[in-house]
């Protein structure tokens, strides 16, 4: 018997496009995916940034950069500052308290002037004792009482006035003196305090630099980043794209084969079986011969065979196969049964199971 089949098939151009997609698909997915261009990656520290960091932790700079300011605040209080790297030749606000610190600003010309003044006014004073005698030789006393009792009151009165006039002197050096102490003392407290808010102020305008030099470096660092980053996706895309345009060939070439299938009509017979052969009719089973007398029961048609009982004649009951067919059927061995058996045209053995007492039929 011949069986028509029909199939759809594509175009001849699809299907050279299926073979060329095939032939760069397996050429592309043969080989492992280089990954190393796309590796994550991470951009180094700007120079800002290291710089922040050596200045953040150098002693004197970041760490510590009040220190200089405190010694010199410490300085002020010991006579050892300095004032912009240069001593300043001061003494100690320890040095000038006390009684005695005035002494350290006396002028060294005091007693000098002092000495100068008395001297002048000796002079002086002598000079008026001198015009006392005079005075007395005109009016003829020279020599007397009178004139004895006015130089006595006149030497009085002057060394009186000599004492005031050299203890105002030293009273005079000895306020400028202690002004100047105190005056000095001030200033001294003053440039150590200054000193001290040096100490604070300095380091934090110096972290707001640091700061900032950090934050350049780390927004360098960040756009450094974002362009290795740009880079990356870049290298990814283009190493997925031949990926991505065979995706794209197979979805078209898809669409063209669901709207290009062309038919194909082929013609099959199909090798017939024993029991076909037998039968001398491929298109029918056996089914087909449960009305006839003389079923075909040669055992060299048949497979799986296995007795599965006795008739109450004593006849032996089989189930079995026909070869070339998977059904189970009951019956006898043709070759058991002479009495009921005969050669049929084909030269297999059939039985006419009126002749027996055992049933032919098919099991599943």
């Amino acid at each position: 018997m011949a069986i028509t089949e029909t199939r759809s098939l594509p175009p001849q151009f699809v299907e050279d496009l299926g073979k060329d997609y095939a032939t760069q698909l397996t050429g592309l997915t043969s080989q492992p995916l280089d990954t190393t261009k796309f590796q994550p990656m991470v951009a180094g520290q700007d120079q800002a940034t290291k710089d922040a960091y050596t200045q953040a932790t150098t002693q004197g700079q970041g760490i510590g950069a009040y220190a200089p300011y405190l010694t010199a605040a410490g300085q002020f209080q010991t006579g050892t500052g300095t004032f912009a790297g240069t001593p300043t030749n001061m003494m100690g606000a320890q040095d000038l308290v006390g009684p005695q610190a005035y002494q350290n600003f006396m002028s060294p010309y005091q007693q000098d002037v002092i000495d100068a003044t008395m001297s002048e006014y000796d002079k002086q004073a002598q000079a008026g004792i001198t015009g006392i005698g005079l005075n007395a030789a005109k009016s003829g006393n020279l020599g007397g009482g009178r004139e004895g009792v006015m130089r006595a009151q006149y030497q009085n009165q002057s060394d009186m006035n000599r004492a005031l006039l050299q203890s105002q002197m030293l009273q005079q050096g000895f306020g400028q003196a202690q002004d100047a102490a105190s005056n000095a003392f001030t200033q001294t407290q003053q440039l150590g305090a200054d000193q001290q808010r040096m100490a604070q102020l300095v380091p934090g305008l110096q972290g707001q630099d640091i700061s900032t030099l950090g934050q350049a470096g780390r927004d360098q660092q960040l756009y450094q980043q974002s362009i290795l980053d740009q880079q990356r996706e870049a290298n990814r895309l283009a190493a997925y794209e031949p990926y991505e345009r065979l995706g794209y060939m197979g979805a078209g070439m898809g669409n063209v084969m669901g709207g290009a299938m062309g038919q194909y009509t082929s013609t099959v017979t199909p090798n017939q079986s024993p029991l076909q052969q037998a039968l001398g009719i491929a298109s029918l089973g056996l089914g087909a011969y449960k009305g006839f007398q003389n079923n075909p029961s040669d055992v060299r048609l048949k497979t799986d065979i296995e007795n599965i009982g006795k008739s109450s004649l004593g006849v032996n009951i089989y189930s079995f196969k026909y070869k070339g067919d998977d059904k189970t059927y009951q019956g006898v061995m043709a070759q058991e049964v002479p009495w009921a058996s005969s050669i049929a045209e084909n030269g297999y053995l059939q039985v006419d199971y009126s002749k027996v007492d055992v049933e032919f039929k098919r099991l599943n």
